[in-house]
């Protein structure tokens, strides 16, 4: 069940908003349950809504036309929201957002965001760093994508999903690793158990366990924490989780 309207926000945007922007969003945010496949954003049409995600993890992704090869280009979790397009005055994308693992969130109608926007220089400077901390996701996911190996891409993807998810146990399934790193199915089977096998993750049926994070983090390399040190600096909530 999602939280109920009283209860503090979860998500990290709304969580350090000014009382006064926060106060003018409130009585806007819908408490949504958000189930596994649920589209947040579709492709190529207006955007009613956008959902900041109190737990959960969404994905978005970019798709060419008309042969339809997919690859996931970002995460979303309760760092921040889906939708954001609309805080740059466009109201569709081309790029699909849904959710890869079930959580809630809070949703909010977009003409209250763009009139909120217009009106609250503090929410507005927030969005836009955040906007910036994932456009900066976006590039080191290009550079991951041409200059890294299938596994320090993995060990990158499994780190953000740890840091989003707040958990150890993760619940990815084969078929999301393979949209991750644009590989098929049975390559990432063979990535996952060279992971395994050098003692960084235990992997079950739809389910991967971190079990050395300062290893993944190792193996990364410099493919991860750039993004996340941008969003530290500017939101002022550290994404990044640390390796114990």
């Amino acid at each position: 069940m999602p939280p109920s309207r009283s209860t503090a926000p979860r998500n990290m945007l709304l969580s350090v908003l000014p009382r006064e922007s926060f106060a003018r969003l409130e009585p806007h945010l819908e408490p949504v349950d958000l189930p596994v496949k649920m589209l947040l954003v579709e492709e190529r049409a207006p955007t009613p809504y956008v959902h900041f995600l109190e737990s959960g993890l969404a994905s978005m992704v970019a798709r060419s036309h008309p042969d339809g090869e997919e690859i996931e280009v970002g995460h979303i979790g309760r760092e921040g929201m889906s939708g954001f397009h609309l805080a740059h005055g466009v109201d569709t994308t081309p790029h699909r957002t849904f959710m890869q693992v079930g959580g809630h969130g809070l949703r909010l109608a977009g003409e209250v965001l763009t009139r909120a926007l217009a009106e609250d220089e503090a929410l507005r400077l927030l969005l836009l760093r955040y906007i910036h901390t994932y456009e900066v996701q976006l590039s080191q996911s290009a550079l991951a994508n041409g200059r890294y190996n299938i596994n320090e891409r993995l060990a990158r993807w499994l780190l953000m999903s740890q840091d989003r998810l707040e958990s150890d146990d993760l619940p990815l399934t084969h078929e999301f690793l393979a949209l991750m790193l644009g590989v098929r199915r049975s390559g990432v089977t063979n990535e996952i158990h060279i992971l395994e096998g050098v003692g960084l993750i235990k992997a079950t049926r739809a389910r991967i366990q971190i079990l050395n994070r300062a290893g993944l983090e190792d193996l990364a390399g410099g493919c991860y924490g750039v993004p996340e040190g941008e969003y530290d600096r500017l939101i002022g909530v550290s994404l990044a989780r640390s390796a114990s």
